[in-house]
């Protein structure tokens, strides 16, 4: 299939295993790229990662991440299929000589034996830390301290996150930085090498949010459970065991949500009361265990149904808890209820949730390709190269 897309004609080769390189491939796939997988024989470290299809024993986790690509296996142990890679990687072309790789410690991969090849070769590499060590996401996110935020207020214990967050963050850095270096090898004919380590993107994270600095002045923040911190936001349970989340950003979405619960004059003579102004962030969350409390009870009266229609009918900011399970289900049951979803068949396993770019081009989504089978396109790949 010939790729259409903003990036149409780029080239790129990924030698990366996991999170960050890979989604950094499939979302240049996703906007037209020619994405080019490498992997050593029999696939690399996270070929048959969980999670696992029930259908076929493949994994569910590999053929999302590899959405749109081609897939070539090489022996990269033995010289041939080393140079082959090399030869992948520095390909003649305006748009090729583009490498994107987790590859830390393969000195026969490193820039110098890249730039042999080619002078204007864009070397991406992610690493764990900026001086070459070990690091995951998991390890990242403990030792920044996010854990520590994260849990029920009563309890001591760091929360670790189900989501890889600093590995996707990493991987659209990466994005980032090929269309850079690609700009400016366009602009000079100069090649780049860059590096972008999994630890620095979630410390410039957290310190650019202003949480570093914070720490330094007031001390470690407190776990918050669900409450949101510095405004007021909070989950309620209705009266059919559902749960919504309720956020009040700004003094329009304050007022929307006493006209639908009907509290306004009650939180207005609370707020008397205590002298405060809920109309701003820090005396709403200053007093959140009191307006939490005032508000506990009309949800707790009502169906979940019932608390829809009234916090859309008033414009409140708000969202229902559901289970992974009870998302898919309603794709499922109503695709046009999630139009970034597409539901394709993955050879070898079936049907299977996927997903557009979320980046839309002239209001419309890309579409998605199934992932290659390991090796399908190596030998005409290296027919072309």
């Amino acid at each position: 299939m010939t790729a259409t897309g903003p990036l149409a004609g780029l080239r790129i080769v990924e030698f990366a295993s996991f999170v960050a390189g890979p989604s950094a491939g499939m979302t240049l796939a996703q906007l037209g790229a020619e994405v080019i997988r490498v992997d050593p024989i029999g696939g690399n470290v996270d070929f048959h990662r969980w999670p696992i299809s029930r259908r076929s024993d493949d994994s569910l986790y590999w053929t999302a991440l590899n959405r749109g690509k081609r897939s070539v296996t090489l022996d990269v142990r033995s010289d041939e299929g080393r140079e082959r890679l090399l030869d992948l990687a520095t390909a003649p072309g305006a748009d090729a000589g583009i490498i994107l790789d987790n590859a830390v410690g393969r000195q026969w991969l490193d820039y110098g034996e890249l730039r042999k090849r080619r002078a204007d070769v864009i070397s991406v590499r992610i690493e764990g830390r900026s001086d070459g060590g070990a690091a995951v996401d998991y390890t990242v996110n403990a030792e920044i301290g996010v854990p520590d935020l994260t849990g029920p207020a009563d309890s001591a214990d760091p929360v670790n996150s189900v989501l890889p967050a600093w590995d996707l963050i990493a991987g659209q850095q990466a994005v980032v930085a090929i269309l850079a270096a690609v700009r400016r090898r366009d602009r000079t004919g100069e090649g780049s090498l860059v590096k972008i380590a999994l630890a620095d993107v979630a410390t410039a994270a957290v310190a650019g949010m202003g949480w570093l600095t914070e720490a330094t002045e007031v001390g470690d923040r407190g776990k918050h459970g669900n409450h949101l911190y510095g405004t007021f936001g909070v989950d309620f349970a209705t009266s059919d065991g559902g749960r919504v989340m309720i956020a009040a950003l700004t003094p329009r979405q304050w007022a929307a949500l006493g006209d639908a619960t009907g509290k306004a004059a009650a939180l207005a003579a609370v707020a008397d009361a205590l002298d405060a102004d809920f109309t701003t962030d820090e005396s709403r969350y200053r007093h959140r265990d009191v307006i939490e409390a005032v508000l506990r009870g009309w949800f707790a009266e009502r169906t979940t149904a019932q608390v829809r229609s009234a916090l859309d009918g008033a414009g409140v900011l708000w969202g229902r808890y559901r289970t992974m399970g009870e998302a898919a289900g309603e794709f499922l049951t109503d695709p046009a209820s999630n139009p970034v979803l597409v539901e394709l068949d993955q050879p070898g396993i079936g049907p299977v949730i996927s997903a557009s770019s979320p980046i839309r081009f002239d209001d419309r989504y890309s579409g998605t390709r199934p992932a290659p089978a390991l090796g399908a396109d190596t030998d005409a790949v290296l027919d072309e190269t």
